[in-house]
């Protein structure tokens, strides 16, 4: 994985509450066990015609709205455990995530694949959804490092919150293997004088 830079975007609104897993990556794409090409269904049946065409009114498909940040309604990515929606995520380019509520094992998957989830409040998520109405290339900056999120239209910030052994990871680039492994000489040294 990539390490974790301090990110200022531009971002991706979308100001829908409940989103599952199911509507992140349907379920026929489940097939593959190789992370290549979800990116492409991300959202597939709210992005694509049963044609294939892509829906006009997506935000995805809409070139106004670009960059490395999906800002989404509340209980975003509920539903099954399924890894997928967390690859699709990462496979279109999504570095963070930003909510008011996320649910635990989409975090927890998301995390694992290099982006960073940011919860915020109801006040501070609004915020950011009237900053992208007004004007799409309104940008946030999301500083890992500080835990601080920040609305540059508005100059407003806030602290996040991140479970420090997936902070170092993301800041580090390391997913749990390459922790280990980073970690091998301290661990052989333990092991030595247990």
């Amino acid at each position: 994985m990539e390490k974790f830079q301090t990110i200022i975007s531009t971002m991706v609104p979308l100001p829908v509450e409940n989103v599952d897993t199911d509507q992140i990556i349907p379920a026929r794409f489940l097939k593959a066990t190789t992370r290549e090409g979800f990116g492409n269904n991300l959202f597939a049946d709210w992005r694509y015609e049963k044609d294939g065409s892509p829906k006009k009114d997506f935000v995805l498909n809409n070139p106004l709205y670009q960059g490395s940040v999906l800002v989404a309604g509340k209980n975003f990515g509920s539903g099954s455990s399924r890894e997928h929606a967390a690859w699709a995520i990462a496979g279109y380019g999504f570095k963070v995530v930003i909510s008011s509520f996320f649910a635990d094992i989409f975090r927890n998957n998301v995390l694992n694949n290099g982006v960073l989830p940011v919860v915020v409040s109801e006040s501070f998520l609004t915020g950011l959804f009237e900053a992208i109405d007004k004007n799409p290339e309104s940008t946030v900056t999301v500083n890992l490092q500080k835990q601080m999120v920040t609305n540059n239209v508005t100059g407003i910030s806030e602290f996040f919150d991140i479970n420090a052994y997936k902070k170092e990871c993301l800041l580090e680039g390391f997913d749990d293997i390459d922790y280990l492994l980073n970690r091998r000489d301290l661990i052989e040294e333990y092991e030595k004088n247990d």
